[in-house]
């Protein structure tokens, strides 16, 4: 656990953030392994309780905008209410299983996994487009 709270305090620093003793915990179970996750505030609040580690929901939730904001974790919205966070913040699309409600990347590990999006409408004047999400909705058949 030593060596993922420090890579997780490496994280936070490397997005500017300031490692409380808490967003280290939560940092240290989002990237600690050195591998690429998706999580949901709930499933990662069980993961902190499941660890022995005493932090509130709202502390979760809270947390994860935080590093949002920050830019070492990307926000991705599936429907209106239903947020997964990716530590993988490069530009890539996913698959999300409406079945199992499970967000995976897309195509990720093939060279040409980049999706590529054409006519795009103008942003309105004095606004310019930051990103795209591409989240490509699933179901077994």
């Amino acid at each position: 656990m030593i060596e993922a709270k420090r890579r997780g305090a490496m994280w936070l620093e490397s997005g500017g953030v300031r490692p409380t003793k808490q967003r280290v915990c939560l940092a240290a179970l989002l990237v600690g392994d050195g591998h690429h996750r998706h999580v949901t505030a709930e499933s990662l609040f069980d993961a902190v309780r499941a660890s022995g580690e005493k932090v509130s929901l709202a502390t979760v939730y809270n947390t994860l905008r935080a590093f949002s904001d920050a830019g070492i974790l990307r926000e991705i919205t599936v429907n209106g209410t239903k947020s997964y966070f990716d530590t993988d913040t490069s530009n890539h699309a996913h698959f999300y299983w409406e079945d199992s409600g499970e967000l995976a990347d897309a195509g990720h590990d093939s060279p040409d996994h980049e999706v590529r999006v054409s006519n795009l409408p103008a942003p309105p004047d004095g606004a310019e487009i930051t990103k795209v999400d591409v989240v490509i909705r699933l179901r077994r058949t």
